[in-house]
């Protein structure tokens, strides 16, 4: 069965810990644990890629608390291969720290303060909150402090936070979106053909981030979800099949259910005692 499962097209290129939440939200089954799901893939030579965490910290980081979605951002931009040996495209990305959902993204052929510009503005009116704005947290390259961004802050009412000077694990939740982007089996290792093309699949992995990937930092709900307060309903759903499964075989169970609460509040760079909290966010 659960072989038969992992081979559907719907969960082929997923990992256990997506399969196992996904069956239960779309049709109320609870085949097995996670860890079965992997014993009996493992036994079939059909192991799944698991990610890389950082570490390392350097001093104190600046630290704020989520309790909301669009409360604290944070955003980065990398660079995406062309078909054009020495040619780069461009993408930022702005990160919701609550929910995890992507709220800004852009693809451009250079990286500077006024596409990071653009990029902010789109991102408040997109989410709502130009007569609310968030904290946006970044690192200290030149696009995301330089030219006439920190006039755009005060103009918008936006309070802005950087990275320590030479650590980067102090934006580690957008350099964990980076790496998903690009570990993607759809993500072209030779590059894009054009722009457009670029922006194109972009716009492909933005719609599954949000709205299929069920996160692990927020109980394996999906970023839209959580960002829309809809992960309550859907957790107590998930619940209910749990205890229903283990009333039915309860020896299958040596200890009690998952936890299905919702998860509160998440700080951006937590202290020592937070750092499980952090390490959960490094997962996908």
């Amino acid at each position: 069965m659960i072989l038969a499962v992992c081979h559907q097209s719907d969960y082929a290129s997923l990992p256990p810990s997506q399969v196992v939440p996904l069956l239960m939200d779309d049709h109320g089954w609870y085949i097995a644990s996670e860890s079965s799901f992997y014993r009996v893939l493992s036994e079939h030579n059909e192991n799944h890629r698991r990610g890389a965490r950082h570490s390392g910290r350097v001093g104190p980081p600046r630290r704020h608390e989520a309790t909301r979605p669009n409360q604290v951002w944070c955003w980065d931009v990398t660079y995406l291969k062309s078909t054009v040996r020495g040619r780069f495209f461009y993408l930022y990305f702005m990160l919701d720290v609550y929910s995890r959902k992507i709220v800004g993204a852009e693809v451009f052929d250079a990286e500077n303060a006024v596409n990071s510009e653009t990029v902010l503005r789109k991102a408040l009116l997109r989410e709502g909150c130009v007569n609310n704005p968030p904290v946006v947290h970044s690192d200290n390259g030149s696009a995301m402090k330089g030219g006439t961004l920190p006039a755009t802050f005060e103009t918008l009412g936006v309070t802005p936070s950087y990275s320590r000077p030479r650590v980067s694990n102090d934006n580690a939740y957008i350099e964990s979106l980076f790496g998903t982007t690009k570990q993607r089996p759809e993500y072209p290792p030779e590059g894009f053909e054009s722009l457009d093309l670029a922006r194109d699949w972009v716009s492909m992995f933005i719609r599954w981030y949000n709205n299929e990937h069920r996160h692990s930092a927020i109980r394996y709900v999906t970023p839209a979800h959580r960002h829309e307060g809809k992960d309550v309903d859907i957790l107590a759903s998930r619940k209910m099949t749990l205890l229903k499964a283990k009333e039915k075989n309860p020896g299958r169970w040596s200890t009690g259910i998952r936890n299905c609460e919702p998860v509160g509040a998440v700080w951006l760079n937590p202290l020592p005692e937070e750092q499980t909290v952090k390490e959960q966010c490094m997962a996908h």
